[in-house]
């Protein structure tokens, strides 16, 4: 029994004592971010630090009392935080050069073996090594293949146009006089590549200081470039294959009625993970180091627990920062049971076919705009995508890219990326007609389950009658039987409670400055008014979750975010798959349609 016990018990003693000392590890380098940090600001400090190590003392290892020595001990501590295993095999072999350089100098030299700091600062540093050979499994993070040949170009291209500017900073300062173009070069080149200290003398160069520092800012800003190519994380670009697509399409047809952002899982710019069952599948995509996955996981609710620690496991693989926007309640409690935290976004706004109604006085702004635009001659169409011709689906594809607000297409958890795909054939399109039989709007859904629809694009003439959008929201709820539909998702509207109750007799201080808050930014991004569009059909919000590991990883998972959905652009974004696209052409010869209905803005 004993025997049993022991070997219980001792896999699990081992992994607590790897993981302390790896996390002694992290700590060790956060610590000497934190000493160099004051060595840069504090001159006696600084002073001794250098003192020691360019006399017969030494510091322990990555302690020079500098901010390109601070910087570096917090890049590695923050790779190292994330169990990334090319920073463990950087420190180990860097550290262990160290202590090893520092045994030959204390073998050799008697007078360096007679101060005791110095043994302390040996064994400080083999204490850290120490730590990194126990803790070496705790580091498993895989890196980037094509990580060491892009540290490379990046120390080469980015020395090359450092020592440019720097020889030309030098040649326009230099008061020196006999020096070549060469000796001017060698002279910002070895600053570059060697971190030399500023106020280092060169033959026939003489500059202002000014210029040493601003060559040392670039030398420090190629080295951290260096590090950061060399230590990133994959990024993940197996999108969706046909055979993934698949499997997803056969998941939503016995599955889809229970999430609305289901069929959104089918962009072809996101990645997928399914469990060992292949019952349930959580999709995402990989954006600045963050694993991103939207809405719930699509399949088998007794499934999703699979799905999601297969996800985690990926994640925790490659270093990626685990998050998952616009989960639902049921989803996010999900989530939350594998370690993750929750915050509520906002709210989705669902009509329900049945309960919706014109009458009363809440509904009397709506019901008057729907009564003018269907006076000014305004028809609705609603066909399903595979009902299209693929002429007038060209032509559509050619308006809907005239009238879109920005080149950038916005979206990622509650936008499919695409229009007009073959295989998206039971999509709804609404195409809002004037009374001269031309197209002025188009709405797009996307199916939830069997019975409900689940807006995605919006596009509109700007130069229509108000109310257009109202006018087709309320065309398609009274037209929805015909399509076999009783509930239809609208726009999410994001801090929802935040409006409705900030705005309320009682509401406390804190609460109306952060409606203040939003409001003012809503001049750019359109918080509030998507609230007030969607308020106005009396809808039944749906909360929806923001899930993270770290309230530190916010910052990270938010600018994540606003990349995924549109709001920030950077050149490394991968384009969307797209199987069909238009160029802008003229539309196709318009006519009058019969009745039908799509959503709001």
């Amino acid at each position: 029994m004993d025997a049993h016990v022991s070997s219980e018990t001792t896999p699990s003693s081992r992994q607590k004592w790897q993981h302390r000392a790896a996390l002694a590890a992290v700590w060790y380098l956060r610590i000497a971010t934190v000493l160099n940090l004051l060595g840069a600001f504090s001159a006696p400090f600084r002073r001794q630090v250098t003192r020691h190590n360019t006399g017969e003392l030494f510091t322990p290892y990555l302690l020079t009392a500098g901010f390109t020595s601070a910087a570096v001990a917090c890049f590695m501590a923050i790779m190292m935080r994330r169990g990334k295993r090319a920073a463990w095999i950087f420190n180990l072999v860097l550290s262990g050069a160290y202590i090893l350089l520092v045994a030959l100098v204390m073998i050799v030299g008697p007078e360096v073996r007679e101060h005791v700091f110095n043994w302390i600062s040996t064994g400080i540093s083999a204490f850290f090594l120490l730590c990194l050979v126990v803790g070496r499994r705790e580091f498993h993070a895989k890196g980037d293949r094509s990580n060491p040949l892009l540290a490379l170009g990046t120390l080469i291209g980015g020395g090359v146009l450092g020592m440019l500017i720097g020889t030309a900073l030098v040649t326009l300062t230099n008061t020196a006089e006999g020096s070549t173009l060469w000796d001017r070069m060698n002279y910002a080149l070895m600053r570059v590549y060697t971190l030399a200290p500023a106020g280092s003398e060169h033959v026939g160069v003489q500059i202002p200081h000014w210029v040493d520092i601003a060559i040392n800012v670039m030398s420090v800003i190629l080295f951290l470039l260096v590090l950061y190519a060399l230590f990133r994380a994959p990024k993940g670009k197996e999108y969706l294959g046909a055979e993934d697509e698949s499997r997803l399409r056969a998941l939503l047809d016995r599955h889809g009625e229970r999430d609305s952002l289901g069929y959104f899982a089918l962009r072809r710019d996101k990645s997928v993970v399914f469990s060992t069952s292949c019952k349930a599948a959580v999709v995402y995509r990989v954006v600045g180091g963050v694993s991103l996955a939207s809405g719930d996981p699509i399949g088998d609710v007794e499934a999703w627990p699979g799905a999601i620690e297969q996800w985690l496991e990926q994640a925790e693989l490659h270093a990626w920062t685990p998050a998952v926007m616009g989960a639902s309640e049921e989803g996010g409690t999900v989530y939350a049971r594998h370690g993750l935290n929750a915050l509520e976004l906002g709210d989705e706004a669902i009509v329900e076919v049945d309960e919706f109604t014109l009458e009363g006085r809440a509904m009397r702004g709506v019901r008057q705009a729907h009564k003018r635009v269907g006076r000014a001659g305004y028809t609705v169409r609603a066909r399903r995508h595979g009902e299209i011709p693929e002429d007038e689906m060209d032509a559509l594809l050619s308006l809907a890219d005239h009238w879109r607000d920005g080149e950038t297409e916005r979206g990622f958890s509650m936008a499919l990326g695409r229009l007009g795909d073959p295989d998206d054939g039971q999509c709804v399109m609404l195409e809002c007609h004037d009374g001269e039989g031309e197209l002025r709007a188009l709405l797009s859904f996307v199916p939830w389950g069997r019975e409900g629809l689940s807006l995605d694009l919006m596009r509109r003439d700007r130069e229509s009658d108000n109310g257009l959008m109202e006018f087709m929201v309320i065309e398609l709820i009274q037209q929805a039987e015909k399509l076999g539909v009783k509930r239809i998702s609208l726009n999410f509207a994001m801090f929802r409670a935040v409006f409705e109750r900030g705005g309320k007799l009682g509401a406390g201080p804190v609460l109306r400055l952060w409606r203040e808050v939003l409001i003012f930014f809503s001049r750019w991004w359109q918080i509030e008014s998507l609230y007030r569009a969607n308020a106005k059909y009396r809808p039944i919000w749906e909360p929806r979750y923001l899930l993270f590991e770290r309230s530190s990883d916010l910052p990270r998972i938010s600018i994540a975010s606003a990349r995924a959905e549109g709001f920030i652009t950077a050149p490394s974004l991968p384009s969307l798959f797209k199987r069909r696209h238009a160029p802008l052409a003229p539309p196709a010869e318009s006519r009058p349609a019969p009745v039908a209905g799509p959503p709001g803005e």
